[in-house]
């Protein structure tokens, strides 16, 4: 027969316990943290979610001779604009400087600061201004969706 060996000795139940434990709360930490970073509050605008306020911001812009024009055609207020300037093999983005909110029907004409003269195009971005939880906070809309391009 063969020899047992009961010198062998195992993990204690208390510490067992006290790992499973630890191990629970882990796991939850890292699900909890994971969880706020995908609930990302970008704040409301007009009792809806500032996202999808940027579908109903309607503007027009021209450049002509260096100098920008901006009119406000929809009914959501513009807070800021920023621009990004495509040149051949490179681009430029950067805030529109002194650009005021626009509001329903306001216009806005002026010079953009930097290199415009090699430019191929200009994509001009919104940026909103809504309530959250934390007060007044900006957000700017998607290029891809609601950026307005000039061909220059």
């Amino acid at each position: 027969m063969k020899e047992m060996n009961f010198n062998k000795r195992g993990i204690s139940p208390v510490i067992a316990t006290v790992l499973l434990i630890a191990m629970v709360i882990i796991i939850g930490l890292v699900i909890f943290l994971w969880f706020r970073g995908v609930m990302v509050d970008y704040g409301e605008k007009f009792g809806k979610n500032i996202e999808l306020v940027c579908a109903d911001v309607d503007f027009d812009a021209s450049y002509s001779e260096g100098v920008l024009y901006i009119s406000n055609l929809g009914n959501v207020p513009i807070f800021g604009m920023q621009i990004k300037i495509l040149k051949e093999g490179s681009h430029e983005t950067k805030d529109l400087s002194n650009f005021n909110s626009l509001n329903q029907g306001g216009t806005f004409s002026g010079e953009i600061s930097g290199d415009v003269s090699n430019a191929n195009e200009i994509i001009l971005i919104p940026i909103l201004i809504g309530s959250s939880k934390k007060g007044e906070k900006t957000f700017m809309c998607n290029e891809k969706q609601y950026g307005y391009e000039i061909i220059i």
